[in-house]
């Protein structure tokens, strides 16, 4: 994932752009190819298009927030090294980016070069990893068993009471959100924000389009839902026995 002249590329996901410009110019003078985006939607659409080595990542962004943003992202990559740099620096934060999958936490104001080296450091590791997985092998976690359903998150099926079914790459996203957050209740809010990068002003019936489909695949009777659950004036909840 490197651009057109081989530098390995750097997208800053930052609303100040006093702080994004400083950061790109520094990056650049590393010898890094640097994009800035202004805010959530912007950085999820660059991340897709552009597909960067690494990710610098405000949390307080404008319309969709960062801790939105990572997790969306860990939804389709989780080797994608990515740095949150936050005046947000409570520990409930810092806890919050770790359970969402961030590689690092720098709080605003920070050292440029400690900022540096710990973008150095990530890319580097990063570049290491690549290959890790013996070809043929599965990565852990591709395929999830529940209550005699199997989805497999590699080839994007799912065996299950309709028998074998192809899943969209979107009810594959909705099912590893779910997953990743077993018993844990979702707004439809979140939902969208996260399974989809939309803003709240985007139609809830969408996620409520893709849950009807859900049930109908793995819900004996969908009618009334054992699994993928709602709760009122919530959202949805996903839980099965172990």
């Amino acid at each position: 994932m490197t651009g057109v002249s081989g530098k390995k590329k750097i997208l800053i996901i930052e609303d100040d752009s006093h702080i994004a410009e400083g950061l790109k110019l520094n990056l650049s003078l590393k010898g890094y190819d640097v994009l800035i985006a202004a805010d959530g939607p912007a950085g999820l659409r660059e991340w897709r298009e552009w597909k960067p080595d690494l990710i610098v990542l405000d949390i307080m962004l404008p319309r969709i927030d960062g801790l939105s943003v990572l997790r969306s992202i860990r939804l389709e990559d989780e080797r994608l090294p990515i740095l949150i740099l936050s005046a947000k620096s409570e520990h409930e934060y810092r806890v919050k980016g770790l359970s969402y999958g961030v590689d690092d936490y720098l709080s605003k104001p920070f050292n440029l070069e400690e900022f540096l080296l710990r973008v150095d450091r990530l890319v580097t590791r990063a570049a290491w990893s690549e290959g890790e997985s013996p070809a043929g092998c599965l990565p852990e976690g591709s395929v999830y068993t529940f209550a005699g359903n199997t989805i497999d998150f590699v080839t994007f099926t799912a065996n299950c009471r309709l028998g074998r079914v192809t899943l969209t790459e979107q009810e594959v996203k909705l099912l590893k959100l779910f997953i990743a957050n077993r018993g844990k209740p979702l707004s439809r809010g979140e939902l969208l924000e996260i399974g989809w990068g939309y803003t709240g002003s985007t139609s809830t019936r969408t996620v409520d389009n893709f849950i009807v489909r859900l049930r109908r695949y793995f819900e004996d009777n969908p009618r009334k839902p054992a699994f993928f659950r709602s709760l009122r004036s919530v959202g949805y909840v996903f839980d099965h026995d172990s």
